[in-house]
């Protein structure tokens, strides 16, 4: 739904679009997205796991429903270390893309997508922390400092953020963020985890927020997607 002074931002780990009743269903997973109503999504799990790690939600199924695919790099796949960014709608016009290393034990990586939207120039995270919360922390730090070297722009992090604490945790640790209040979206059937997470700087304000339970999101993925409807702040 185009929303002329506002744009509704998303999060979904799509879990290689196998539901909990272990079905690849990569237009159930469309499904969803269709429902959520969002202009811009940021995907986790969007690529199967193996090299050259194809797209498990391919892009002629999104090129079909009108989903235009932000351009990450790597032959074949959706993201980059899983992450995607899409987008619908002539509103929004896609400016510049970027990868950002993540350190930790595990191999993990951010993804950055700037945009010119109704609300103005938007900067988009899209990331997977790890499963330690010694890497998290860092990958959170990492991902500050390398903020602080980017042209000022109103900046919005999304994704799985693997954090299963409802205390301010890794929120502090990005001070330039104001994260949203915690909403559980995991696992999906009975969600108790708020492990989907959105985040953003100054510049902007969000007037709605929650988490997308409408069926088949609950078999689609053991996550449910978050949202956020943000507008331009002074």
């Amino acid at each position: 739904m185009h929303r002329s002074q506002s744009l509704r931002l998303a999060s979904y780990n799509i879990q290689k679009c196998v539901g909990l009743d272990l079905r690849r269903q990569p237009r159930r997973i469309l499904q969803v997205l269709g429902a959520l109503g969002a202009d811009v999504v940021v995907l986790q799990e969007a690529d199967k796991r193996l090299p050259p790690r194809p797209a498990a939600l391919p892009h002629f199924v999104l090129d079909e429903a009108g989903w235009q695919i932000a351009d990450l790099g790597g032959a074949g796949s959706l993201g980059w270390h899983g992450n995607a960014v899409i987008w619908r709608g002539e509103h929004i016009a896609l400016r510049a893309t970027a990868h950002h290393d993540l350190p930790g034990l595990e191999p993990r990586g951010a993804v950055r997508v700037e945009f010119d939207t109704p609300i103005g120039p938007l900067r988009v995270i899209g990331m997977h922390l790890g499963l330690l919360g010694a890497s998290r922390r860092d990958q959170v730090v990492h991902l500050a400092r390398d903020m602080e070297r980017l042209e000022d722009m109103p900046t919005v992090w999304a994704g799985d953020f693997n954090e299963w604490s409802r205390q301010p945790v890794l929120d502090h640790l990005a001070p330039m963020m104001q994260f949203l209040p915690p909403r559980a979206s995991f696992p999906s059937p009975q969600p108790l985890g708020a492990l989907d997470r959105i985040a953003h700087s100054a510049g902007l304000a969000v007037t709605a927020h929650g988490v997308h339970a409408e069926r088949p999101a609950h078999i689609a993925s053991d996550h449910l997607p978050v949202w956020a409807d943000l507008v331009r702040s002074t």
